[in-house]
């Protein structure tokens, strides 16, 4: 299947391992010029190198912390001088900590808030207008299965990545007219560090590490663990053609784990 990739250029975030690693990967694979960002500069290069080795495609890296505004404002500003534009957007974050209510503080709140959801907002508001003069764009959110079925401990997860889900939902509308779509994936669970760091606190509880990987396979229908592989390669056609009439939609990537009928 061709998936009309070819010199598009794909900004992806928080790129340098995982999910948002993964993204970019399967990106370049279509043949998408890659731009990626982490706050780990050595790690994001290596990310780079690694995807630039694998698919021979162009592929550049840039320290970026996505809490800072202006670290946002300024790795899109070198995009476009280098490109002149960005045509797919794949925003993602690290995921906020394992927490309960009680545990939550408000600078924690507005610390999230900012990761989680203003991220996004503005690396939207980035690339939006070479998005319309194009006439075409592609807006992927990495979100979490919790918009679906919020997940114990992840208070911050739970509450702040609705929010997305709501901007998605209206930028959707007010976008299409110009080409653009917006979508969110949700994964489940999938081998990352953000699952790593729900099975630390669960065994900080005194649970053990094999038990806990045991019962979420038991949940799981597919009876396993996603590879972050199992969600580049939905949010790879999202952003192709191929996914021309879709748009505004909220998509879990969970092996089946999510019960609801919608």
């Amino acid at each position: 299947m061709d998936y009309k990739l070819e010199d598009k250029v794909a900004v992806v975030l928080a790129a340098s391992k995982g999910l948002g690693k993964a993204a970019a990967g399967s990106l370049s694979e279509e043949g998408c010029r890659i731009a990626i960002c982490s706050r780990d500069k050595e790690a994001v290069q290596q990310a780079a190198a690694s995807i630039r080795e694998k698919t021979g495609r162009e592929v550049i890296a840039f320290a970026a912390d996505v809490e800072s505004a202006a670290d946002i404002r300024n790795f899109f500003q070198a995009v476009h001088a280098k490109w002149g534009r960005v045509d797919i957007l794949v925003n993602n974050a690290g995921g906020p900590p394992v927490k309960t209510f009680d545990e939550t503080t408000d600078e924690e709140w507005e610390k999230y808030f900012n990761i989680t959801f203003m991220s996004i907002v503005r690396s939207i508001r980035e690339v939006i207008p070479a998005m319309k003069k194009a006439g075409w764009g592609r807006i992927i959110n990495i979100t979490s299965v919790s918009v679906k079925e919020p997940l114990p401990g992840l208070i911050y997860s739970n509450a702040l990545r609705l929010a997305v889900v709501g901007l998605a939902k209206t930028l959707s509308r007010e976008l299409g007219p110009y080409g653009i779509t917006v979508h969110n994936v949700a994964p489940g669970f999938h081998r990352t560090d953000g699952l790593e760091r729900i099975v630390r606190k669960r065994m900080e509880a005194g649970e053990k590490r094999e038990a806990i990987f045991k019962n979420w396979q038991e949940n799981v229908p597919l009876r396993k663990i996603g590879e972050p592989e199992d969600l580049a390669a939905l949010i790879t056609f999202l952003a192709s053609d191929q996914s021309r009439y879709m748009s505004g939609t909220t998509i879990q990537v969970d092996g089946g784990r999510y019960g609801g009928i919608l």
